[in-house]
């Protein structure tokens, strides 16, 4: 498939319209050399953000893992598989990844733990307006996101039942809701230059909370809710291949979601 040319009027019209329906979303954790995380932030936020979205793909979210401080996680989605081939060919082809590239990959230990997701069911993927962008030097939104990955056997959709119909309902009920539920796209890398995990089967819950006090208060009503401690989260556990993970995470600057 051809390469789009980032500058022209197609691209930049698909840039503007994709952020409001994205179908495909990137959940792209890297590894990165000590000590290197805000050189890689502040090149990102600077070379990495206008220049993708000219291409057609949103980039939606820049953030610290609290726990790690060496890895830096990020989100950018697509309007569809077909328009994410044409802008990864375009972005990772174009003279900003030519100009700056090497030097973002000399930050990096790791950049292949990505999970290619698309929305759990419809209404839940990310709504985030591109006009909320803050600009370079803005300060760091002063707010706590996780990303809760759970693991479920490929193939299988009781587990991922358990999580639309029984969590997210308590989700909603106890606290603030999530800001997207993705599961996994099964449709296949069509950009092998950049490998996604193959054969899993996961769902991703996304939340945001003014400070992580609000999120552990959220977390301890969602267990204490009947119907959540005496159903679905056992249920949940029966299905699961693999404990889930949580990543708690601090907005960049420039991130759209916070």
């Amino acid at each position: 498939m051809p390469a789009t040319d980032p500058a022209s009027p197609s691209a930049v019209t698909e840039a503007a319209v994709v952020v409001g329906r994205l179908t495909v979303i990137e959940l792209r954790r890297y590894t990165l050399r000590p000590g290197r995380r805000d050189e890689l932030i502040e090149l990102f936020d600077r070379e990495f953000v206008e220049t993708q979205e000219e291409t057609g793909m949103a980039v939606l979210g820049q953030f610290r893992d609290l726990d790690d401080p060496d890895r830096f996680v990020w989100l950018r989605g697509f309007r569809d598989m077909a328009a994410r081939h044409r802008a990864l060919t375009a972005f990772y082809g174009g003279p900003v990844w030519a100009e700056h590239g090497p030097r973002a990959n000399a930050t990096m230990v790791d950049s292949d733990d990505v999970h290619l997701l698309r929305p759990l069911s419809p209404g839940t993927g990310f709504t985030v307006p591109s006009s909320r962008r803050p600009p370079a030097g803005a300060p760091a939104p002063d707010r706590f996101v996780t990303a809760t990955v759970r693991f479920f056997p490929p193939g299988t959709e009781d587990g991922i039942a358990l999580v639309r119909d029984g969590l997210l309902p308590v989700l909603h009920e106890t606290g603030p809701a999530p800001l997207a539920v993705l599961t996994t796209e099964t449709a296949p890398n069509t950009f092998a230059r950049l490998p996604v995990h193959t054969g899993t089967n996961v769902v991703a819950v996304f939340s945001s909370y003014p400070d992580e006090s609000a999120c552990r208060r959220h977390l301890a009503a969602v267990r204490a809710h009947p119907r959540a401690r005496d159903e679905v989260l056992p249920g949940i556990e029966r299905e699961q291949t693999a404990a889930p993970w949580t990543l708690r995470l601090a907005p960049t600057a420039r991130s759209l979601i916070s």
